[in-house]
């Protein structure tokens, strides 16, 4: 047997003080890992919200919404960067993250969707509610006739979008000539490069084909409406630079990332808070957008009267939201609340418009009313 090796009191202090120095560097790491993500955070507008009203869901229902982090996203066209509180919310999404698996999914909701504003059977365009009450207002909406449970939202404005495309070295997209034709004739390139201050982006001239593009570039290409489907077109178009966004964020290097955050932080107003971010971040290498489609599901166009203008009417409400939590949640045999019932017998006893009336434009995922896929 070997002998035990005794230690001088000598070595026993610098075996201590090793320990000691080892300890320091790693309290000091995480330390400093903090004050870093409390620096970056800090340039976030963090926006307290009161808690959103929620219809009367069952105890069921509930407790499986509680498996899931759902959040509102909007996207605000107010020509002003960093103004959050009105503005028309041009883009309306909402992301549901499955807490145990990672996956998320999500679902833009159409501007032009006939939806319950105010709780009164005021029915008006879904992105008018952001527009008269900011954040709340449209989430209090999206609650009211989606049978949601969101409390929190992220909001973005031009600037943020174009410093986040930017910031991942552009984004991959396959521009159409009537598309490059629209965002010059239009103006959108332009007055997005005016509005950021990138008029140093602007490209001389566009092609084309499948290409990466720069920030300002993606962001004029989310705003066309102007082409064969309209607002369903446009809604996928923003789906797709965010699905982009999302893919290269996830495979960025940690200098790529420490850019994207100084890029986009300054440009976000959200009610996160620290600590809820944070732990979003911390496992967002783990996450996968699993799938991304349109609301309603069902719908045509139309018009209730004067003051609403063309409107994307679902047909019906009540089974669209059948149909979103069997997306969303994978709960296929969801029954409407009372209020989701009552706001959708009023839309369809005013428009006059029935599941039959529906009529495939072409965008976003088909299911029937039981939220299974068609083809």
């Amino acid at each position: 047997m070997s002998k035990k090796k005794h230690l001088t009191k000598r070595q026993k202090m610098r075996k201590r003080r090793k320990r000691i120095l080892i300890t320091e560097l790693v309290v000091l790491l995480l330390l400093s890992g903090f004050l870093f993500a409390w620096l970056k955070l800090g340039l976030i507008n963090f926006e307290k919200m009161g808690e959103i009203a929620t219809n009367d869901l069952d105890a069921e229902t509930e407790e499986m919404l509680q498996g899931y982090t759902t959040i509102a996203l909007f996207g605000v066209d107010n020509r002003s960067n960093g103004e959050y509180e009105s503005g028309n919310s041009d883009s309306i999404m909402i992301a549901a993250i499955n807490n145990d698996t990672k996956e998320v999914k999500i679902v833009s909701v159409y501007r032009d969707t006939a939806l319950d504003i105010d709780g009164d059977r005021t029915i008006r365009k879904a992105n008018y509610a952001y527009n008269h009450g900011g954040a709340e207002e449209a989430i209090a909406m999206l609650n009211r006739n989606l049978d949601l449970d969101i409390q929190d939202y992220v909001a973005v404005d031009f600037n943020a979008l174009v410093e986040a495309v930017d910031a991942v070295g552009g984004v991959e997209i396959t521009l159409t000539s009537e598309e490059i034709e629209i965002m010059n004739d239009k103006g959108y390139i332009n007055e997005v490069a005016s509005v950021t201050g990138h008029e140093d982006e602007v490209p001389s001239s566009l092609k084309a084909g499948t290409q990466t593009v720069n920030g300002v570039v993606a962001t004029a290409y989310c705003r066309i409406r102007y082409t064969s489907g309209g607002d369903f077109a446009r809604a996928e178009r923003q789906r797709t630079v965010v699905s982009q966004l999302v893919e290269k964020a996830q495979s960025a290097s940690l200098t790529e990332l420490n850019d994207l955050i100084e890029a986009i932080f300054p440009n976000i107003s959200t009610s996160l808070s620290m600590t809820q971010l944070i732990g979003l971040a911390s496992g967002m290498k783990d996450y996968t957008l699993a799938d991304t489609t349109g609301f309603p599901f069902a719908l045509c166009t139309g018009t209730l009267s004067s003051k609403t203008g063309s409107l994307d009417i679902p047909c019906t409400l009540e089974s669209n939201v059948k149909s979103l939590y069997a997306y969303l949640y994978g709960e296929e045999n969801y029954e409407p609340s009372a209020v989701v019932q009552d706001i959708s017998d009023y839309i369809e006893k005013q428009s006059g418009f029935t599941e039959e009336d529906a009529v495939d434009y072409g965008y976003g995922t088909e299911q029937t009313s039981d939220g299974t896929s068609e083809e």
